[in-house]
């Protein structure tokens, strides 16, 4: 009996304890020669990276708030992800975000991308400030070849090679 209940306590307080994750999908658009970027995450969770990162509250759910929302946005990732491609650092241009449920995502796209991509770096350290157990999953798709990882704080980089 006693080793239920402390199955059942176990459990219950596992089900408490927050996790911390993103998932990263970079896909490969060889028409636009660009890379497509989308990253979903909490929208509490980056509320509260957002409202560290420039102190002062942050509600992404507030309509009147979107053109402020997207340049704090911007400048979050800006600083937080960043793309290389065969060793030369590309800009990932913020495009924007939108809510799903309780997620957000945010689209960003790298232009004048090479056709050919051997070597694909991704440097993400988003929410790593505000959480020491966050995990950003990144799924890259390039030339139709998927490729995932996982990154966990505090390591930021991913780095995906292809033939």
């Amino acid at each position: 009996m006693a080793g239920i209940l402390h199955s059942y306590v176990l459990s219950a307080l596992l089900t408490l304890h927050p996790f911390f994750v993103s998932v990263t999908e970079v896909k490969q658009n060889t028409k636009d020669k660009s890379l497509e970027i989308s990253c979903k995450l909490f929208i509490d969770d980056l509320e509260k990276a957002l409202a560290a990162h420039y102190k002062t509250p942050v509600d992404l759910s507030a309509a009147q708030k979107k053109d402020q929302n997207d340049k704090w946005i911007a400048g979050y990732f800006k600083q937080h992800f960043q793309v290389t491609i065969n060793g030369q650092a590309y800009t990932a241009e913020y495009v924007g975000y939108e809510k799903e449920s309780e997620a957000a995502w945010c689209y960003l796209q790298v232009n004048n991308a090479p056709a050919s991509i051997k070597k694909l770096e991704i440097s993400d350290n988003l929410l790593y400030e505000q959480f020491e157990s966050q995990i950003n999953i990144i799924h890259a798709t390039v030339n139709g070849e998927r490729k995932s990882t996982k990154i966990a704080n505090p390591v930021a980089k991913a780095v995906f090679e292809y033939q």
